[in-house]
């Protein structure tokens, strides 16, 4: 398929050619919720603790005695039935990350490309180059509406642009092997530079 290509300004620069088998596939909810899963799931630090009975603050002494008393036999105050006692088989630090095969994980890349080339919102620009100044930048990125956008470029990015693109809320810039699934598919607008392109062709062919 064939898209335009434009440049920052808005001017056009002609246009390029998107390989089909990554770009034009119809897009799977279940694969790119199987990789997001993963995704956030990695992230996720799984630094919960409770305190079991053998870390609360409480004397070891027997509260009152065995017999006698009417009331049932306890031996500590830190037992999980009483307050403040210790918690049985809560949470503890643990890694929630799971396996996922590679392929899915590619899989799930070209269902979110190409899901943003369905709904109208993939834009391919020419090149990324900035004066490096933000307030230019910004007036650039609001001409072009772009209001939650990613951007992609190839293997390095500009370093005046993400200086530039630092403070514009709403504006996220990666390297083509920075590109996942779960960035692509949290912001309204996909910007690809050429080299964004051809630099994600050759990582999923």
């Amino acid at each position: 398929m064939k898209l335009d290509v434009i440049k920052l300004d808005g001017g056009k620069a002609g246009s390029v050619e998107l390989g089909d088998e990554i770009f034009g596939l119809e897009p799977r909810a279940d694969i790119l919720h199987r990789v997001v899963r993963w995704q956030r799931n990695k992230a996720q630090a799984g630094t919960h603790k409770v305190k079991t009975r053998s870390e609360v603050s409480y004397s070891t002494k027997k509260i009152y005695r065995q017999k006698g008393t009417g009331g049932a036999r306890h031996g500590s105050r830190k037992a999980p039935i009483f307050r403040k006692g210790g918690i049985y088989k809560g949470p503890t630090p643990r890694s929630h990350a799971h396996d996922l095969p590679k392929k899915v994980r590619k899989l799930g890349l070209m269902h979110a490309l190409s899901a943003k080339v369905k709904d109208g919102s993939l834009v391919i620009i020419e090149n990324i180059e900035s004066d490096g100044k933000t307030s230019s930048l910004a007036k650039q990125v609001a001409n072009l509406g772009w209001k939650r956008a990613l951007i992609i470029d190839g293997a390095e990015v500009n370093e005046n642009f993400i200086r530039a693109a630092a403070n514009i809320d709403g504006l996220d810039v990666l390297p083509s092997m920075g590109a996942n699934v779960y960035d692509i598919l949290k912001r309204d607008t996909l910007v690809l530079t050429k080299a964004g392109v051809e630099a994600l062709e050759a990582r999923l062919k």
